[in-house]
């Protein structure tokens, strides 16, 4: 399989025929990224691992060490997907130089391709230099998780007229300064429709528009494995959770009735 480039992401948007859409999901260990690799244009190592691998409340507790590991674990069973790695919480919005020593040790500890950043206004000129530093840089508006408590919770943004405009203003910015593809998160679906249509680099929406040029998810949200957090822009293609749990079950009555094999029969 041909390893997809970031140059090959940002060509999908110039595609004539209005370019295939762009298929991205995260993952956070080997096995499920192996599986993922065949289906995916983008697997993101989101920093959403926090709460779905590590328990906790929002992402802000994650450290760089945390996304260097499991960035790790991505690569090496990544063949064709683009692999990109969230920088997490207090890695660089003290300073371009603080994201770029961030950017460059996840990338030189783990040979992914790109990282993406929460991208308010305020840090556009951080993407200009990551990106003039040869860093590809993944930009993010609308719903900023990393910023959830100043945002008063996991809530739609760009409602009203002059978010929306910061918002859009914002995403022109983000493109000018170099990024390869821009995530728009949680925003009314005709404001993630006019990023797009404004911008020159590909979209990839989640709980936005379906006319971006691609979507992600979550992939425990995808397989319902995380029953308690039900945002209603998600959609669950599978309920893993109930399955999970009736094999467990299963398992348990085995054992209490010794119904398991011969060891002569083990491998």
């Amino acid at each position: 399989m041909t390893k997809i480039s970031a140059q090959k992401i940002l060509e999908r948007k110039s595609n004539p025929l209005g370019g295939e859409k762009i298929i991205c999901l995260t993952a956070y260990t080997f096995p499920m990224a192996k599986i993922l690799d065949e289906h995916c244009d983008i697997i993101l190592v989101g920093d959403s691992l926090g709460m779905t691998i590590y328990g906790l409340q929002n992402t802000i507790e994650v450290s760089l060490e945390m996304m260097i590991n499991h960035g790790k674990a991505v690569m090496r069973a990544v063949k064709k997907s683009l692999v990109v790695v969230d920088l997490p919480f207090g890695t660089y919005e003290k300073s371009p130089k603080q994201a770029l020593e961030s950017a460059q040790k996840v990338i030189s500890e783990t040979g992914c391709d790109a990282i993406k950043i929460e991208t308010s206004r305020d840090l556009v000129a951080t993407v200009k230099f990551l990106v003039d530093n040869k860093i590809n840089v993944m930009g993010h508006v609308g719903l900023l998780p990393q910023q959830v408590v100043e945002m008063n919770g996991y809530r739609y943004q760009g409602r009203d007229e002059n978010s929306a405009k910061e918002i859009l203003e914002t995403a022109k910015l983000i493109e000018k300064a170099g990024a390869f593809s821009l995530v728009i998160e949680a925003v009314p679906a005709d404001l993630a429709t006019k990023i797009t249509q404004a911008l020159s680099i590909p979209t990839i929406g989640i709980g936005a528009s379906a006319e971006c040029d691609g979507q992600v998810l979550v992939i425990d949200d995808l397989l319902g494995l995380n029953q308690e957090f039900k945002p209603r822009f998600v959609s669950r293609y599978e309920n893993l959770a109930e399955k999970i749990s009736a094999a467990v079950t299963k398992f348990s009555v085995d054992v209490k009735a010794k119904k398991f094999p011969a060891k002569e029969n083990l491998i």
